[in-house]
């Protein structure tokens, strides 16, 4: 069974996530990716991007920056709506999201409802969760974007809780500079901070994540049902690719009464994570509402010229949001096996093999044989030039695979003496542990098979 423990021991053991600033006792919900993190970090956006942006004629990348203008929050509705609830312990002064309280109490979403969460954590007697008291503040709203300061401007600047709003004021620079034509989606990769209580769960809720987001810009007269569905699909399709199971996925509608004021519908994809079912993806039709609002605060004509009809209107948008953090979540949980060989057990990462943070390991079979090292380092270097390789001469060929399968490397390859009269070696299938006989020769063209299969 796969636990949230053993991902976090496996992440740190091997390379994959560290927790950050821990020489100093740590920073709370904070984390550096380590070099095999940040490999596997790089090729799920190149993933992303190739599936979303390169493979696709109706879509755009842009990367804007982190701090926007602040008027852009104020038009979008951030500085006096993006809020959460929050209360705070008399005893022990510690902060807690109220509604996260509440719904473990009653099973239900209280969200935007203050007078009732308080109610209910008076007549229930909510303990808190750190000291067990349970004598709360009220509850109150709390801004959870994070504020800054900039020469030459006057008030708050903030660091962007979405990546969302620097496609919307630049949406009149695309369709101005490139041949775009409804529909079409721009796309972005990019940080956001969000300055809320964090509760655990590794990398799954972090104060600054990564976000992989596409605004797609319709014709307000386009049937869009079947275009939601069809984002749903692509989402879910996208979660496949990282190695997750369809079983292990669920489409979660929100209530129209718990929808933002703008939104005729939005759905989160949810994934069963070892902690429960918990939103990995979303998916909203905005209307016109981020358009419009910066259009009226800007001065600016944000519309769509549509040629053919000879018409001008403001599009509407669906909103695919897809987390990169909880997308390397999910590759970390769907990989990790536990398997008893012969030589005990084994810990394997089946990272799908596109993914991997290294898809090729060599090793010369001995380390103080210095014909055997010559050979190995060059096939190495031979490889690297179009696979990410490593190079392992440290200990026993059984202690070295284990390694190999503890990051999820698919292929292992062993230069042995043979090798060296016959021009052939040993390669190694992380997931079967066969092993066959292949010619120097074929080596890339039989790696590129296996790596890069459909």
């Amino acid at each position: 069974m796969v636990t949230m423990e053993k991902i976090v021991s496996l992440a740190k053991r091997r390379g994959f996530i560290y927790p950050s600033c821990e020489i100093y006792g740590g920073l709370a919900n904070a984390y550096s990716y380590g070099p095999y993190g940040v490999e596997l970090k790089n090729n799920i956006k190149k993933l992303w991007w190739k599936t979303f942006v390169h493979q696709r004629e109706d879509m755009v990348g842009l990367d804007g920056p982190i701090i926007l203008h602040p008027k852009l929050w104020e038009a979008s509705g951030h500085t006096t709506g993006f809020n959460d609830a929050m209360v705070d312990c008399k005893k022990c002064n510690k902060r807690f999201r109220a509604d996260h309280l509440v719904s473990d109490v009653i099973d239900k979403d209280l969200e935007g409802e203050l007078e009732k969460m308080d109610n209910v954590l008076k007549e229930k007697k909510v303990k808190c969760p750190d000291c067990g008291a349970s004598d709360w503040t009220k509850v109150r709203n709390f801004n959870m974007m994070f504020k800054t300061e900039m020469n030459g401007i006057e008030g708050d600047i903030y660091l962007r809780p979405e990546t969302a709003g620097a496609i919307f004021v630049d949406f009149k620079n695309i369709v101005d500079s490139m041949r775009v034509k409804l529909p079409f989606g721009i796309a972005q990769i990019g940080k956001a901070f969000r300055n809320e209580i964090v509760a655990g769960n590794f990398i799954f809720r972090t104060r600054e994540f990564e976000q992989m987001e596409i605004e797609y810009f319709i014709d307000p007269e386009t049937k869009w049902e079947p275009l939601f569905e069809k984002w749903l699909e692509l989402q879910e399709e996208f979660t496949m690719a990282l190695g997750a199971k369809k079983e292990d996925m669920r489409r979660y509608e929100h209530p129209k009464e718990k929808l933002s004021h703008y939104s005729k519908k939005t759905v989160d994809i949810e994934y069963k994570f070892p902690f429960g079912f918990s939103e990995l993806y979303g998916l909203a039709h905005r209307g016109d509402f981020d358009l419009s609002q910066h259009s009226k605060a800007s001065g600016q004509r944000l519309e769509y010229f549509d040629a053919e009809n000879d018409k001008r209107y403001i599009p509407h948008v669906l909103e695919p949001t897809f987390g990169l953090d909880r997308s390397l979540l999910v590759s970390l949980i769907s990989a990790y096996n536990e398997e008893e060989i012969k030589e005990g057990k084994r810990i394997v990462m089946r990272f799908p093999k596109g993914i991997a943070p290294v898809q090729v390991a060599v090793f010369p079979l001995l380390r103080n044989k210095p014909e055997l090292v010559k050979k190995a380092k060059e096939i190495y270097d031979d490889l690297k030039t179009e696979f990410v390789c490593e190079f392992d001469d440290n200990g026993n060929i059984g202690k070295r695979y284990r390694r190999q399968d503890e990051i999820g490397t698919p292929y292992c390859i062993t230069v042995d003496f043979d090798s060296l009269e016959k021009d052939d070696l040993t390669i190694r299938d992380r997931d079967t542990m066969k092993q066959e006989r292949v010619n120097i020769k074929e080596l890339k063209d039989y790696l590129k098979e296996k790596i890069y299969e459909k």
